[in-house]
């Protein structure tokens, strides 16, 4: 509604669950994402960016119909002529979307893809988690061998530790393959039929559909009601045995430390065989800050040919909140700052400051016609290496005042060929 003449406007604030970047923290998602593109493309990976915005089937059809982030989750509508959209909820399918739109198995036999991106899921915020969230993904397609597995993991703890994430757990498991998971449901199901009135509605919804889910369900009942449950790992076939153990030989090789957790089905359904995920004790119950494993059925299951592929996604909000102070990339500082006074050195400052960036160099200026005294605080403030110093008198002498702000010495500069001496000392330091 408007608000009566002479009355303010009310401020329109952001969406809840939504988040804005600000400057001061976007220095530490730069940080996080030149350390990811640094680290990944020395293992061969090449980043893909894909849409926000996808037809809802595809998820449905990869994530699963009965899986928490399909039945409640996602941001899904009709767009005007009639077609169901959803905002994505996680990266994976899109990017076996485009690896099969543009035949991209049809190069290289193996694929090594990353992306950086929001997603969106509508469930209730806390600590660390939003409704539109951002995450790294990586996906490697083309290979089932069982050291691939073993590299995607390193590669994934070795970027925790280049950002100096500390304290944290990587958790292995194996999902098995849709030969030997059938009998295993069986026995589960068996099983939670006996507990049923221990369960949360969700999960007694799902007795019937998908019992493997009771094992990711957060409600404490279920997790109680769990606890003495069968154990998939001790159903599954010699091939998905003999694979699970040549990961875990292929891990130790990297040095990479790990621990069993039998438990672990991961909230997707496209998992098969290694499933994983990386976890601190820092934030709370909510402790995944990264997760994946291996989807060999699924771009087969989204009309492909059958490619195998493994991946993982990190999650950015959380991995921000656990860096360490002072770990991060920080503002950059201007090499130069030019304080002028009156509307002719405002020009001549204009055109410096301009040049000096065309080369490289931060430069920053006064456009507001603020006081001497105001212009060389605010260019302590900003941390300027160097400050001109342009009013009339130096105008008319046809010099500048030059000031180092690192040790405070001074000297002068002629006004003609100042940018050439400007950016020579500039070059030099």
């Amino acid at each position: 509604s408007h608000p009566a003449p002479g009355e303010p406007m009310e401020i329109i604030t952001a969406v809840r669950g939504f988040k804005d970047i600000l400057p001061g923290e976007t220095e530490r998602w730069q940080f996080v994402e030149e350390t990811a593109r640094k680290i990944f493309s020395d293992f061969g990976f090449k980043e893909i960016r894909v849409p926000v915005l996808e037809k809802t089937e595809l998820f449905r059809r990869s994530i699963g119909e009965t899986t928490d982030i399909v039945e409640k989750e996602m941001y899904t509508f009709e767009d005007r002529g009639g077609e169901s959209l959803t905002l994505r909820p996680e990266a994976t399918a899109s990017v076996m979307r485009a690896f099969l739109e543009h035949s991209l198995h049809g190069g290289d036999s193996v694929s090594k893809l990353f992306t950086f991106g929001p997603m969106f899921r509508r469930e209730r915020p806390q600590k660390g988690r939003y409704r539109q969230f951002h995450q790294i993904n990586v996906e490697l397609l083309g290979s089932a061998d069982p050291l691939v597995d073993a590299e995607v993991i390193h590669m994934l703890m070795l970027f925790l530790e280049r950002v100096h994430l500390k304290n944290v757990s990587l958790e292995i498991n194996s999902l098995g393959c849709p030969g030997c998971r059938p009998a295993f449901r069986k026995v589960l199901g068996q099983f939670l039929s006996q507990k049923e009135k221990d369960l949360c509605e969700d999960c007694r919804r799902r007795l019937g559909t998908n019992p493997l889910r009771v094992f990711d369900c957060k409600v404490e009942g279920c997790r109680a009601a769990v606890s003495s449950a069968p154990l998939l790992i001790d159903y599954i076939c010699a091939g998905c045995a003999g694979h699970f153990r040549e990961v875990q030989e292929g891990l130790k090789v990297l040095e990479t430390g790990f621990s069993l957790n039998p438990r672990m089905v991961r909230g997707l359904d496209y998992y098969t065989k290694t499933t994983f995920e990386v976890t601190t004790k820092a934030l709370g119950a909510q402790n995944a800050v990264a997760g994946g494993g291996r989807y060999d059925r699924l771009v087969k299951d989204l009309g492909g040919p059958e490619v195998p592929g493994i991946g993982f996604a990190a999650g950015v909000e959380r991995l921000i909140s656990l860096l360490p102070e002072g770990m991060e990339g920080v503002s950059r500082s201007p090499d130069l700052y030019v304080a002028a006074l009156g509307p002719e050195a405002k020009k001549i400052a204009f055109r410096l400051c301009n040049g000096i960036r065309r080369q490289g160099f931060l430069a920053e200026t006064d456009y507001s016609g603020r006081s001497l005294k105001s212009q060389m605080k605010r260019s302590d403030r900003l941390g300027a290496g160097y400050t001109l110093l342009i009013g009339e008198n130096e105008i008319r002498e046809g010099k500048a005042l030059l000031r180092n702000m690192k040790d405070g010495s001074q000297g002068s500069i002629g006004l003609e060929g100042a940018e050439a001496q400007l950016l020579s000392l500039l070059k030099a330091r």
